[in-house]
């Protein structure tokens, strides 16, 4: 048998069953610095934040939201998907040099039936690495081992900075 060791492994099943703060939109939330949510923040632009996500998946793994609510990609203006276009080539450079994953999964679920679980659009970005553990070790009993999404907070932060100067 092999010694555990302690590691950040996130949860998300408070969340599934509903365990979530006290605010209308999460993310709306966070665009208006409300306590009551866990603002993991590290780059905005005028009309987008981009946040570590509370529950990754890697380390690295980002979320993109507009800063105002919308609930449908189609009811972006073609300026603002312009510039979302132009913020997730940001983040591809800012996580490749920063986590140099092999690959990366991009995108969005609309609608609860998709996926979404929360209703305010928004992209993950999730860096993807050769060696990720697959199947056979997490029935192996085996865990994933993941970035707490501060330490990810505090990379990402200094990487986005290091780009704007």
């Amino acid at each position: 048998m092999h010694e555990r060791k302690n590691l950040y492994v996130p949860s998300k099943m408070d969340y599934v069953r509903g365990e979530r703060p006290p605010v209308h939109c999460i993310f709306c939330a966070i665009r208006n610095e409300n306590e009551n949510v866990i603002n993991l923040s590290v780059y905005q632009t005028e009309k987008f934040i981009v946040s570590a996500n509370l529950y990754p998946y890697n380390p690295g793994h980002i979320l993109i939201f507009p800063k105002e609510h919308v609930e449908q990609y189609r009811n972006l203006s073609a300026e603002d998907a312009a510039e979302l276009h132009r913020l997730h080539v940001l983040c591809l450079d800012v996580l490749q040099d920063t986590y140099t994953p092999q690959g990366f999964n991009m995108g969005c679920n609309e609608g609860r039936v998709a996926g979404a679980s929360i209703e305010h659009l928004h992209f993950h970005v999730v860096p993807r690495y050769a060696n990720e553990i697959g199947f056979l070790d997490i029935i192996n009993d085996d865990r994933i081992i993941v970035e707490d999404p501060r330490e990810s907070v505090r990379k990402l932060r200094s990487a986005f900075n290091n780009r704007d100067k």
